[in-house]
């Protein structure tokens, strides 16, 4: 005889549920997420590290892992494994055409139908989203017994930071950067963050400013927020140093008595990069043996490159596009400073983490995550992404050996190792996930 209703209830109320399984069946669901791979010959690579990291982490501990994207594995096969992982891609040629904001419903109904597939085939305990693609796989979570657990980028939240970035510090600036982000937060919230929140069941921040933000003006439960400071692969990122680089790269031509910033753009936006090309156009003038060298494509590439040339810096600015992570890493390594002024991410930048690892000074953006970790003036700068004169006289100390370089760098590199410890980051994320498993009441907690 089948158990009713009431005795469900009565029995979950009372502990007759199942025991949280030692050995977890994992999802990973990110539309952009660059793929795991065996290691490559040809020295290109693929972040972000802490992917690689937690999932072969988990795998390597006898959990199984499956990461579901819409990134190409640059052949046919849509499914390959890797360092004990399972990677789903889900049919490269039309995600590619469906990952537009326009399309993002159509993208989300192909991750739901995917996920679907292979939760028939193993159920899955847990799904962690690293971005919104995962909205309409969390409003069945319910149906199909899983958890759903977001990073705070599935969100739009980072929208704010970089608009609270860009302000100035005058009354009519402060007045409508105030406007915009009270705007921008309500017309986010309730068009997606809110539907987005009510299906998670766990949301992962990495800084204390996340979290804070989420509970006070999300009035998302404390209890439900796991702080994990996703970092890099320190190891990796030696080996990758180690790689033989193209031989035509344009940095490689850079004499060494030329001083180089280097920075990385996703070019989603132009206010930021703006505000660097003004600033370094005040250097060149001061210091015509610089350059600047931007890495990263984007939506708005043709615009940022266009303020360069209209600020006649068409020889001073060096734009590479899309590089692998092995060239990239060596491109970081011929900088004197290190620049990226993005807010519009979850957790730490890992370009500016691999500046960091690599000794270099950084300027980061006050707003970012990254404000968490660096002590303004002794593992690097902070600055307010419009405050151009601020920019300009950091690069300027820089080139003119005017702040202890050396001994910056190493403070930066020493912090790096400190915080992230790969063992530390694996164990962090497990933990959140059984706490975010067990809090749905579908199992009772072991020891």
């Amino acid at each position: 005889m089948s158990q009713s209703p009431f005795g469900s209830l009565i029995g979950s109320l009372f502990g007759n549920r199942e025991p949280l399984p030692s050995q977890l069946n994992i999802a990973l669901i990110s539309q952009y997420a660059p793929l795991i791979q065996t290691r490559p010959t040809s020295g290109r690579s693929a972040g972000p590290s802490f992917l690689r990291l937690i999932a072969r982490g988990l795998a390597f501990r006898g959990h199984s892992v499956t990461i579901i994207t819409g990134e190409s594995m640059g052949g046919a096969a849509a499914v390959r494994e890797a360092d004990g992982v399972r990677i789903v891609s889900i049919a490269p040629s039309r995600a590619s055409r469906l990952r537009s904001q326009a399309h993002q419903p159509r993208f989300q109904d192909l991750v739901r139908s995917k996920f679907l597939e292979l939760h028939r085939e193993n159920p899955f305990h847990i799904v962690h989203a690293l971005d919104s693609s995962a909205l309409r796989v969390g409003m069945i979570k319910r149906d199909h017994g899983f958890a759903m657990a977001y990073d705070v980028q599935a969100t739009r939240m980072a929208d704010l930071f970089a608009i609270m970035g860009m302000g100035q510090e005058t009354l009519g600036s402060i007045l409508g950067t105030g406007f915009s982000v009270g705007w921008k937060f309500l017309s986010t919230y309730f068009s997606h963050d809110r539907q987005l929140l009510s299906t998670a069941d766990g949301v992962f921040v990495a800084s204390p400013r996340e979290r804070i933000s989420l509970e006070r003006y999300y009035l998302y439960p404390d209890a439900k927020i796991h702080t994990v400071p996703y970092g890099i692969e320190i190891g990796a990122l030696k080996e990758l140093t180690e790689l033989p680089t193209e031989g035509n790269q344009p940095w490689l031509k850079i004499p060494e008595s030329v001083h180089v910033a280097v920075t990385v753009s996703d070019m989603n936006e132009t206010g930021e990069m703006v505000s660097l090309l003004r600033a370094f156009e005040q250097v060149a003038i001061r210091k015509p043996n610089s350059r600047l060298i931007v890495i990263g494509d984007g939506p708005r590439f043709k615009d940022i490159e266009f303020e360069a040339l209209m600020l006649a810096l068409g020889s001073k600015v060096i734009f590479t596009g899309d590089l692998s992570h092995a060239d990239q890493v060596h491109a970081i390594s011929r900088a004197d400073i290190f620049v990226n002024l993005s807010a519009r991410t979850s957790g730490f930048e890992p370009s500016l983490l691999e500046a960091m690892a690599q000794k270099k000074v950084v300027i980061g953006s006050e707003m970012s995550p990254i404000s968490a970790m660096i002590e303004h003036g002794l593992e690097g700068f902070l600055v307010r992404p419009a405050d151009v004169s601020e920019i300009r006289d950091l690069l300027l100390a820089v080139f003119e050996k005017r702040v202890p370089t050396e001994q910056i760098g190493e403070a930066a590199s020493a912090k790096i190792n400190a915080l992230f410890d790969p063992e530390k980051m694996v164990v962090e994320t497990l933990r959140a996930y059984r706490s975010i498993i067990a809090a749905t009441g579908r199992y009772r907690r072991t020891a």
